[in-house]
């Protein structure tokens, strides 16, 4: 995500604000959330690209996102955003912490980003802020405590805006649980990697069973999964990018131009050219 703090490799959590965090990367606003589960307290307006995708975010909102995500921050007048990071490690302790971070919160296959209403202000500045502080020059073990509690009570709000039929599928677990490592996965590596046996053997666990993972889950087979993420990569570098098709073929890892306009051609019936 950032030139991370100290605090954030030895704890696996951290909470800063956009300002400290932006003046630490020499005033760059673009991060990678790189393991790390990250979830932002937005107190003023503002625009939040989540993978090359802008977000217009209120004031006295929440946003969640997952690992290895691209983030731009726009601008603030007095940069009121608190960004809170941590690990897997540091917050599941049990089954149902588990489900908590697996959850459609930071997993939201709609979107990479989740984004729920706060009402009270004030008392996001009092606990994320003030007591969070105090903890921390007071005892390392109650400072974990308090942040392992903050970060649940920030989870369990966001539930109550995750509609009540989507909590309620049956999702067997531990096929939710390898769905979601590969997603991550995915994002990591599609510009290098773009076999399902990949990302199995990433998991430790055969294709088929990947695939079978992913059609209980998604309704998709990995390798759908896998051709849809390369292609909405590839409509956005078409979109947006400044950088010729050759480029653009070659940072998607694909070995020449022709392989590249043949994938496009086959999966979307359209030319490069004409999505350019």
């Amino acid at each position: 995500m950032y030139v991370i703090t100290d605090q954030l490799k030895n704890l696996g959590f951290s909470i800063n604000t956009l300002n400290n965090i932006i003046q630490r990367n020499n005033n760059k606003r673009s991060f990678n959330t790189l393991e790390y589960f990250c979830i932002y307290i937005i107190i003023e307006d503002i625009t939040l690209e989540v993978e090359n995708i802008p977000h217009p975010i209120k004031g006295g909102h929440i946003a969640f996102v997952g690992p290895q995500k691209q983030i731009v921050f726009g601008e603030t007048k007095r940069g009121e955003v608190y960004i809170i990071a941590f690990s897997s490690s540091f917050y599941e302790r049990s089954g149902k912490d588990s489900m908590f971070i697996n959850s459609r919160l930071f997993f939201n296959y709609d979107s990479d980003i989740f984004i729920a209403p706060f009402e009270n202000i004030k008392e996001m500045n009092v606990v994320f802020m003030g007591r969070m502080h105090n903890f921390q020059h007071k005892d390392e073990s109650l400072y974990v405590s308090a942040a392992h509690n903050a970060i649940e009570r920030l989870i369990l709000d966001a539930f109550l805006h995750i509609p009540a039929e989507t909590l309620k599928k049956d999702i067997k677990f531990d096929y939710l649980h390898y769905v979601n490592r590969f997603k991550v996965l995915l994002q990591r590596d599609y510009k290098k990697a773009k076999k399902v046996s990949h990302y199995a053997n990433e998991l430790n666990i055969t294709p088929r069973k990947l695939t079978e993972m992913t059609e209980y889950v998604l309704g998709k087979t990995a390798k759908h999964i896998i051709i849809e993420k390369l292609i909405n990569e590839c409509k956005k570098s078409l979109s947006f990018s400044g950088s010729n098709i050759s480029e653009i073929a070659y940072d998607l890892g694909f070995s020449d131009e022709g392989n590249f306009s043949n994938f496009i051609k086959k999966h979307t019936g359209k030319n490069p050219s004409e999505m350019k």
